[in-house]
């Protein structure tokens, strides 16, 4: 079943996904430029030390978007393992963003508020790409799909993927169906 509906339904869900991981994104960055701003005007902060204070906040703020409105429906079993692979990623992505703002302020000394902004957004944007495969990918794991579960079960059930008479598995054993 690998038609046109299938492709049509997959890019769907994909949309879907990434609307939601924008409008998450979105406010978060709200969040981001809100905090960087208001350190650099308000505060004697280096103005990548503020930055990085703010990408903390947004990450914080993503990770509780991200699990309970993008990614709700995902794999909810390791949630360990997900917020240690969010963080890592998520620092990575601070690195990038950071990064960016650094090479620009100490690299070429574009350092007025408009500059930080433009150079910020440009982090945010790099970032933001690394951040959305890397998440999807390894952070908010897909659950298998209906029919995917429903063809292994049916597999494991009797080893050829046939079932009995009426349709379910016969569930005994070969050595069983050979002594009756």
């Amino acid at each position: 079943m690998n038609g046109p509906a299938t492709w049509r339904a997959r890019l769907d869900l994909l949309g879907r996904e990434v609307a939601k991981f924008g409008a998450v994104g979105a406010l978060g960055t709200l969040v981001n430029f809100g905090v960087s701003n208001f350190l650099w005007h308000t505060t004697n902060l280096q103005a990548v030390r503020a930055n990085i204070i703010a990408t903390v906040i947004a990450i914080a703020f993503n990770y509780v978007g991200f699990r309970y409105f993008t990614y709700r429906d995902r794999d909810k079993s390791g949630r360990t393992r997900e917020l240690s692979l969010f963080l890592a990623f998520s620092a990575v992505g601070l690195v990038i963003e950071n990064g960016v703002l650094y090479v620009a302020i100490y690299g070429f000394g574009w350092d007025s508020s408009l500059q930080r902004n433009i150079f910020k957004v440009i982090g945010i944007g790099i970032a933001t790409l690394f951040r959305f495969w890397s998440y999807r990918t390894w952070v908010f794991k897909t659950l298998p799909g209906h029919e995917t579960v429903t063809r292994a079960e049916s597999f494991l059930e009797t080893g050829d993927g046939r079932g009995g008479p009426d349709g379910r598995a016969d569930r005994r054993s070969d050595v069983q169906r050979t002594h009756r």
